[in-house]
């Protein structure tokens, strides 16, 4: 059975909020109101890049940064149909690497970390992936962020998934200061259960993707305006704010929000689908 970890002190990260006992009560209410609000309005959050075991997992974590989650899906299909194992993957020419990741940006150094992570799993894990956190940040291209990402959602280990999404909205909504992934990850921690974590880490990031954008967040139409001390940063008016929807809330895609609603249990395969009938 999978257990959970509590953050830790980490070299160079400010100890965690210091608050009253009161302050930090009202604070975690708040927070944990927040949370039951998303969750009941992306019943259906899920990991967006798709994987079928933890290999794919962390290889497409590593592909996916200053990229979208989407391209590397298209990009890893093919990837992981010519190199589907460590093993396959840590003999493959650096060339045809390069050629498959070039979509993806930054595929030099890409193609260098796929191939020295895959070594380093053949060499000292026997081509599997490790599920312990420090021997997972120990791999070529895997970070704090990676490591919880492959924890939570490959071996059902709680983790906070610090992203720029996440970190935008746990300032935003007050849960953290900190502009540092690790501290706000530590930060958050101290406001939920454990058992919270993961899911919490997907429904923040959906609701990043789709409503609480960087520059004009949807204010108006946010379904956590009335917890949020940042309300009002973006467009306030409902018919306004409403337009600035992405995804399956954007006006016009109410048949798709529909179908993820009823079938929260599909959501990652009716996401594909949908986005395989884009033009």
């Amino acid at each position: 059975m999978a257990t959970s970890r509590t953050p830790g002190a980490a070299p160079g990260v400010a100890a965690p909020r210091q608050a009253s006992a009161e302050s930090l009560l009202a604070l975690k209410r708040r927070a944990r109101r927040i949370n039951k609000a998303l969750a009941e309005k992306y019943p259906y959050a899920h990991a967006e890049l798709d994987f079928r075991n933890p290999f794919e997992l962390v290889v497409a974590t590593v592909l996916s940064a200053q990229t979208t989650d989407v391209l590397v899906n298209q990009v890893t299909k093919i990837l992981f149909a010519r190199y589907p194992d460590a093993r396959a993957m840590s003999e493959a020419d650096p060339a045809e690497l390069e050629a498959i990741l070039q979509p993806t940006g930054f595929f030099r150094a890409k193609t260098k970390n796929v191939l020295a992570l895959s070594n380093r799993l053949v060499d000292e894990y026997n081509g599997e992936v490790p599920g312990r956190l420090e021997d997972l940040v120990t791999l070529p291209g895997v970070g704090r962020k990676t490591a919880n990402v492959v924890l939570g959602n490959a071996f059902g280990v709680p983790g906070i998934t610090v992203d720029t999404h996440f970190g935008r909205l746990a300032r935003r909504f007050g849960w953290t200061q900190s502009e540092d992934p690790v501290q706000v990850e530590f930060d958050v921690a101290e406001l939920f259960e454990p058992r919270d974590w993961t899911m919490l880490s997907h429904r923040v990031v959906f609701h990043g993707r789709r409503v609480c954008h960087s520059r004009k967040p949807a204010c108006g139409a946010c379904p956590v305006a009335n917890w949020c001390p940042s309300y009002g940063l973006g467009e306030t008016d409902p018919l306004k704010a409403a337009k600035l929807l992405k995804y399956e809330l954007a006006p016009g895609s109410e048949a798709l929000l529909e179908q993820l609603l009823a079938e929260t249990h599909r959501a990652a395969e009716i996401r594909m689908e949908s986005q395989r009938r884009l033009p």
